[in-house]
C-alpha cells in the first residue's frame, strides 16, 4: 500500500512538472496580432527612433533661434604681471618697473534690427521642425504599410501550408489506393510511381510554403526589433471579414484626398516653405544692423600706492623782487595734494569703475557680392523645391492610378480563380468517382488532382492580393489599416 502511494506521488509530481513546462512554453510563445505588430514596430523600430532623434535636434535649433533674440552678456576679467619699461600710472613717462594689474570688463549687447533675419530664422527653424515631424510620420506610415504587407504575406503562406498538407493527405490516399490496385493486378508499377511522385511534389510544395512562412515571420520580427529566435504565433483574422473589402474607387477622388493627407506631399510642401523662408533670410544681408550696447569696466595697478585724499590750504610763495623798489613778488595761492599712505585693491578698483552705453550701426556697402549671391542661391533652391513638390504630386498620382487598376485586376483575378477552383474541385470529385470505378486511368486522375492543387493555391494568393491592394488604397486615403 505504501509503495502504491509512493508511485502515485511520483506520478503526480511528474504530471505537475509537465504541466508547468507546458505553461511556461505557452507563455514564452508570443501571440502577435496585426495591431500588436504595429504597436511593437512603432515602439521599438530603430529607423523610427533615428527619425525622432533628428526631430529632437531640429527642436533644439528652433529653441536656439528664439533664444538669439535675447541680449548677450559677457564678462572678461584678467590679471597679470608686467615687467620692463611700462607706462607710469598718472604720468606720461615710462620707467623700468614691475607691475601687477587687474582689469575687469562686462559687456551687454542687444540686436535691435538685423533686416528681419532673427524673426525669419525662427520661422525657418519652425518649418524645419515641422519637416522633421512629417518625416517621422512618413517613416511610421511606410513601416505600417510594410508591416501590413508582411502580415498578409504570412497569412497567405500559412494558408498555402494548410493547402499543401491537405494535398499531401490526398496524394497519400491516392498512392495507397494505387498500391493496392497494383497488388491486385489492376494497375501497373508506372501508376504507382506516378502516384508516389505526386506525394513527393506535394511534400516539396509544403517545404516551400513553410520556408516562405518562416522568412515572412523573420521579416516581421525585424520590423518589431524582436529576437529572431523568439517563437511567435501570428493571429489569423476572420477570413469571412477579409473577403468583404471595397474594390471600387474613383482614382481622381483618391488623388485629391491623398494630396491633403499623404506625408510625402506634406513633406515636399513644408520643404518648399522652408526654402521660401531662406530667401527672406538671405535678403536680410542687404540691410544695416542696429545694436544697443553697454559696458562696465574697472582696473587695479600695484604701481599706484597712494591716493589723493584732499588738498592743503592755498599758500603763496615768493618768486622774486621788483628792480628799483625791491618789492617782493609772490605767486598765486596754490594747494598741494594730500596723499594717503596706502591705496588698497578694493578702493582702487571702486574708484576706477566706469560705465558706458550707446548704439552701433553697421551699414553694408560692398561685401564682394556675397549678399546678392546668397539671395540668388536661395531663390534657386526654392525653385528646385517647387519642382520637387510637383514631382512628388505627379509620382503619387501615377502610383494611385496604378494602385486602383491593380485593385480592379486583383478583384477580377480573385473572382476568376474562385470560379476555377470550384470547377476543378467538382471535376476532381467526378474524376475520383470514375477513377474508383475504373472508368479513367491514373494519368487523368493525377491531371485533375494537379489542376485542383494549382487552382487552390491561385485562389488563396488572389484573395490576399485583393485584400492587400484594397489596404494600399486605404493607406493613400490616410485611413487606419486594420484586418
Amino acid at each position: 500500500m505504501t509503495k502504491s502511494r509512493s508511485i502515485i506521488k511520483k506520478v503526480s509530481t511528474l504530471t505537475m512538472l509537465c504541466l508547468a513546462l507546458l505553461a511556461f512554453k505557452a507563455q514564452a510563445q508570443q501571440v502577435i496580432s496585426l495591431q500588436k505588430a504595429v504597436d511593437l514596430t512603432l515602439q521599438n523600430n530603430l529607423t523610427i527612433k533615428q527619425a525622432q532623434l533628428t526631430e529632437a535636434l531640429a527642436n533644439e535649433d528652433y529653441n536656439q533661434a528664439k533664444y538669439n533674440q535675447l541680449p548677450s552678456l559677457s564678462a572678461n576679467p584678467n590679471a597679470g604681471y608686467n615687467f620692463g619699461r611700462t607706462p607710469v600710472a598718472g604720468q606720461y613717462v615710462y620707467a623700468n618697473q614691475s607691475n601687477f594689474s587687474v582689469n575687469g570688463t562686462a559687456s551687454l549687447q542687444v540686436t535691435l534690427y538685423q533686416g528681419g533675419q532673427l524673426r525669419n530664422q525662427i520661422l525657418q527653424n519652425r518649418l524645419t521642425l515641422d519637416v522633421d515631424k512629417t518625416s517621422t510620420a512618413k517613416v511610421k506610415n511606410d513601416l505600417l504599410l510594410n508591416v501590413v504587407t508582411d502580415y498578409l504575406t504570412i497569412l497567405t503562406d500559412q494558408d498555402l501550408v494548410i493547402a499543401a498538407k491537405q494535398q499531401i493527405d490526398l496524394a497519400k490516399i491516392t498512392l495507397d489506393r494505387t498500391q493496392k490496385n497494383f497488388e491486385a493486378g489492376n494497375q501497373t508499377r508506372a501508376d504507382v510511381a506516378q502516384a508516389d511522385a505526386q506525394v513527393s511534389t506535394a511534400e516539396l510544395n509544403l517545404t516551400t510554403a513553410q520556408n516562405q512562412v518562416d522568412l515572412a515571420v523573420l521579416i516581421l520580427k525585424q520590423y518589431m526589433e524582436m529576437d529572431p529566435t523568439t517563437p511567435i504565433t501570428v493571429v489569423k483574422p476572420d477570413i469571412s471579414k477579409l473577403t468583404d473589402v471595397r474594390t471600387v474607387y474613383d482614382a481622381n477622388e483618391v488623388i485629391k484626398t491623398a494630396f491633403l493627407v499623404n506625408p510625402d506631399i506634406k513633406l515636399a510642401e513644408l520643404q518648399q516653405q522652408t526654402y521660401a523662408q531662406a530667401v527672406k533670410i538671405a535678403r536680410g544681408n542687404y540691410f544695416p544692423v542696429l545694436t544697443l550696447f553697454g559696458n562696465l569696466q574697472s582696473s587695479y595697478s600695484s604701481v599706484v600706492t597712494s591716493k589723493v585724499t584732499g588738498n592743503t590750504a592755498p599758500v603763496s610763495s615768493p618768486i622774486g623782487t621788483v628792480v628799483g623798489t625791491q618789492q617782493q613778488v609772490v605767486s598765486l595761492p596754490q594747494s598741494e595734494p594730500i596723499l594717503s599712505n596706502s591705496y588698497p585693491f578694493l578702493s582702487q578698483f571702486g574708484d576706477n569703475f566706469n560705465q558706458s552705453f550707446g548704439v552701433s550701426l553697421q551699414i553694408p556697402i560692398f561685401n564682394h557680392y556675397t549678399a546678392r549671391t546668397s539671395v540668388r542661391k536661395a531663390k534657386l533652391n526654392y525653385e528646385n523645391a517647387q519642382l520637387t513638390t510637383q514631382l512628388a504630386k505627379n509620382t503619387l498620382s501615377k502610383t494611385i492610378i496604378q494602385a486602383v487598376l491593380d485593385l480592379q485586376s486583383a478583384q477580377k483575378s480573385y473572382v476568376s480563380s474562385t470560379q476555377t477552383y470550384n470547377s476543378n474541385k467538382e471535376a476532381l470529385n467526378i474524376t475520383k468517382q470514375r477513377y474508383d470505378a475504373g472508368l479513367v486511368n491514373t494519368l487523368d486522375y493525377n491531371t485533375a488532382l494537379t489542376n485542383y492543387n494549382k487552382s487552390q493555391n491561385d485562389m488563396i494568393e488572389a484573395q490576399y492580393q485583393m485584400i492587400f491592394r484594397s489596404k494600399v488604397i486605404d493607406y493613400y486615403l490616410g485611413n487606419t489599416i486594420v484586418l
